[in-house]
């Protein structure tokens, strides 16, 4: 599968709304599975659509398994692929945790989400799902929606002192940026 290109911050289509799903075909599922061995390449957590350039609402998400001892994340090891997925309710409960993206690198920021999210979707095939999560599973579902409707991470962050420079990474196949 080919690692697509990642759109940055600068390209307007981050700030669009992506576009419902409306063809369950073949290409679809090959649009997934580029996203996932995208997503992983990059050392990322989750990647929408429109973070590739596809203008479509379809976003997919996993938590890595460790690679040492650490204890794992309750909800790693499992990928999600959600096709026009939508919050159809959450906790008033807020936290504040650590986010960054792909389509921003060398930043970080503390963002408040809701503790739980409750997402009606679709799967790869058009099956209706519903799924309940919560922690950092809600966090980054929450974060790929975002994505979905032309809001990015930054967008939620009021106090400048909680967004933060890191040092750059290099990109898969390289260390040049573009």
């Amino acid at each position: 599968m080919p690692i697509r290109q990642i759109v940055y911050i600068n390209d307007e289509r981050l700030r669009q709304k992506a576009k419902k799903i409306k063809q369950f075909s073949p290409s679809l599922k090959k649009l997934a599975q580029d996203m996932l061995e995208t997503m992983r390449a990059y050392d990322g957590v989750g990647l929408a659509g429109p973070q590739i350039g596809v203008m479509q609402r379809i976003f997919v998400a996993e938590i890595p398994s460790p690679n040492d001892d650490a204890e794992p994340h309750p909800q790693s090891g499992r990928s999600y692929i959600l096709v026009n997925p939508e919050i159809v309710k959450s906790s008033e409960a807020l936290v504040e945790g650590q986010e960054g993206c792909l389509s921003i690198p060398n930043w970080q920021g503390l963002v408040e989400r809701p503790e739980w999210v409750e997402v009606k979707a679709q799967n790869i095939d058009g099956r209706k799902i519903k799924l309940k999560v919560d922690g950092y599973l809600a966090r980054i579902f929450s974060h790929e929606i975002d994505h979905l409707n032309g809001v990015l991470f930054f967008d939620h962050i009021t106090n400048q002192e909680k967004l933060w420079e890191i040092s750059p990474k290099d990109p898969p196949g390289g260390s040049e940026s573009s």
